[in-house]
């Protein structure tokens, strides 16, 4: 067999790796906006809860980009757009072609699903202009969310996976 004929995959493996894009992307996204749920309905009106250590549960509302870069600017929703544009690349491009590639599109593909859901609808100046809803509080870090940490672990994942790929 040649590399070439090696590097080739068949409809069922590529279909394969698909499902677990989409698998591992809905459950970061169900995930996802269980948790921030939960944060909306316990952490409403300054409640703060202490967890261990320094990690607390604090419910902020986040309307720039990231660890919220650009509140101000109106940014936030456009970020969110092409990160899913980029995901979709991801997902159907050469680093899916691994099962640990295909792992990591579908983290990222949650995260930044779970993150665009608030941006369109936690709003009350209509479509795309809600808040991200944040509530992870190391105390030393940004808050964040499980969004957030799906597209964090998932692009670190990608990462290593591309510097494996041969």
């Amino acid at each position: 067999m040649t590399q070439e004929e090696d590097l080739q995959e068949t409809g069922p493996e590529r279909r394969r790796r698909l499902d677990l894009v989409i698998g591992i992307g809905t459950v970061v996204l169900v995930l996802d906006q269980l948790t921030k749920h939960w944060a909306l309905n316990r952490l409403s009106g300054g409640r703060i809860v202490d967890v261990v250590g320094s990690l607390r549960f604090n419910l902020t509302y986040n309307t720039g980009a990231s660890f919220s870069i650009g509140s101000e600017s109106g940014i936030g929703p456009w970020v969110g757009v092409i990160a899913l544009a980029v995901v979709v690349f991801l997902a159907l491009g050469e680093t899916s072609r691994s099962k640990w590639g295909a792992v990591a599109a579908g983290l990222i593909a949650g995260g930044a699903i779970g993150n665009l859901v608030d941006r369109a609808f936690r709003g009350d100046d209509g479509f795309m202009h809600g808040a991200v809803i944040d509530f992870i509080d190391l105390q030393w870090w940004p808050v964040f969310n499980i969004a957030d940490a799906g597209v964090v672990v998932g692009a670190i994942l990608l990462v290593i996976v591309s510097l494996r790929a041969p």
